[in-house]
């Protein structure tokens, strides 16, 4: 079988197979992306690179439907949040189109002594590596190249093998959009690369930085080769996000916020609320609402209208998570609810008496498993939320804003959600710290990570 593969997460049917690219292919993709940028991106202006983005930005809306349906073929996401997915990737395009002139601007530099002027040119770098996961085969996509291509660099993707025909999909996009401006189409090129191909890829020359999204295992392994080679990388990997519930007027909002929070994207997202850490006051009322709001969500078709739950994206994350979820239970955490599996489909499951001990403290569950936790302070629940290898996100729920604050201020994380779940958007930066990644993608960050921030002074 080829590493690149559609199988079909609901059913196990292998749909359709892709080669992976040939050494010789490969050398002419990273020729051409580095002659694309010798010879388009750093000649022309932000406004010829936005205009290829904004073409792209447009593309997805005209084809959201049938873009929509490949990712849920190939990992099982519902079909109404493949279309959100869809919508959001154009939005972020767009975002660059409207705002990337602004952001590039040459930034004056006021001189101690007064002669003469200063100023920082921002200026693309030249080729960058993409390695992009499957859980969001868009939204990933469009927050790399976006910026990246807008900033001046040009694009080697490298997407998930079980992503391969939302990967095809991206790429004639920016082939069509590439033709309709006049620019080459090594602007973004495609590779389904093996990993030893991918090492070759870092170590070229051409190849100017790196970006990965995905697990901690692999993130520190391109960040060694990227290390190796000295180039830039950015790395967006894990979360185990913590909800803290310290006060609330509606215990149900919270509650369906929670829910919402881990469910989204059939739990597999790295920024998802994954452990609930709740007052005692509170922890009752909550544990019991929120066990009966989650597992209310079972899982089901994924092309049928109102899922929420598909199954997950394939057969290995499923025995992964059930592997998880088990040895949990031996280690002694609470089932408060437990999931049935069928194939790729795996209920909502609920643990608690979760301790430092067991492996589930430590761990990410990528899939619909939430934790929950009683704390009796507000510095037992920020002690609890960092007690943590990840840094991604975090929820803090709260009536008091001096609270909010002073909580988000303790939190170890790159983003902190006060009373609000789900409210990414094109101009807020994501990113974390800790073994959760460096650097930010999304925003006026995303332009700042791979220019090269050019000093010219004028006597």
């Amino acid at each position: 079988m080829s590493d690149y593969a559609v199988i079909n997460p609901a059913t196990g049917e292998t749909l359709r197979e892709y080669p992976t690219i040939s050494d010789s292919e490969l050398e002419a993709a990273i020729g051409a992306a580095s002659d694309a940028f010798e010879g388009w991106s750093r000649k022309v202006g932000v406004a010829e690179r936005a205009a290829l983005i904004a073409r792209v930005a447009e593309l997805h809306t005209e084809r959201r439907e049938q873009l929509a349906e490949i990712v849920v073929r190939e990992m099982g996401k519902p079909l109404e949040q493949a279309l959100g997915e869809v919508d959001f990737a154009a939005a972020i395009y767009q975002y660059y189109v409207d705002n990337g002139a602004e952001f590039l601007a040459d930034e004056p530099i006021e001189l101690s002594d007064g002669t003469g002027s200063a100023f920082i040119r921002r200026a693309g770098l030249g080729v960058l590596l993409g390695i992009m996961p499957w859980n969001f085969p868009y939204y990933q996509v469009a927050r790399f190249a976006g910026p990246n291509i807008v900033a001046g660099n040009t694009i080697l993707l490298k997407h998930a093998p079980q992503c391969p025909e939302s990967a095809a999909a991206i790429a004639d996009i920016f082939a069509e959009a590439a033709a309709s401006v006049g620019a080459p189409a090594g602007v973004y090129v495609n590779i389904y690369a093996t990993n030893a191909q991918i090492a070759t890829v870092i170590a070229d020359p051409r190849v100017q930085g790196v970006s990965v999204t995905g697990s901690e295992r692999a993130g520190a392994a391109v960040a060694e080769l990227a290390g190796k080679h000295l180039k830039k990388v950015v790395l967006e990997m894990g979360g185990s996000d913590p909800f803290i519930l310290l006060s609330t007027d509606d215990v149900d909002a919270a509650v369906q916020d929670a829910v919402n929070a881990r469910l989204d994207n059939n739990g597999q997202s790295c920024n998802a609320a994954k452990r609930f850490i709740v007052l005692d006051g509170l922890y009752d009322d909550f544990a019991a609402k929120f066990t009966e709001a989650f597992t209310a969500a079972q899982p089901a078709d994924p092309m049928a209208e109102g899922t929420v739950l598909g199954p997950l994206s394939s057969a290995a994350a499923a025995e992964r998570l059930s592997e998880q979820v088990d040895r949990a239970k031996a280690q002694g955490a609470t089932v408060l609810a437990e999931g049935s599996r069928s194939g790729n489909y795996f209920g909502p499951t609920v643990l608690a008496d979760v301790t430092p001990q067991m492996d589930a403290y430590h761990e990410e569950f990528f899939g619909p498993v939430a934790a929950l936790y009683r704390v009796a302070s507000e510095d037992d629940a920020v002690r609890l939320a960092n007690d943590t290898p990840f840094g991604l996100g975090s929820y803090v729920y709260t009536t008091d804003p001096e609270q909010a604050l002073r909580v988000a201020d303790a939190i170890d994380a790159g983003m902190v959600w006060i009373n609000l779940v789900l409210g990414d958007a094109a101009e807020l930066p994501f990113g974390g710290v800790k073994r959760s990644g460096s650097g930010r993608e999304m925003g006026r960050f995303a332009l700042e990570e791979f220019v090269n921030k050019k000093l010219i002074r004028i006597a």
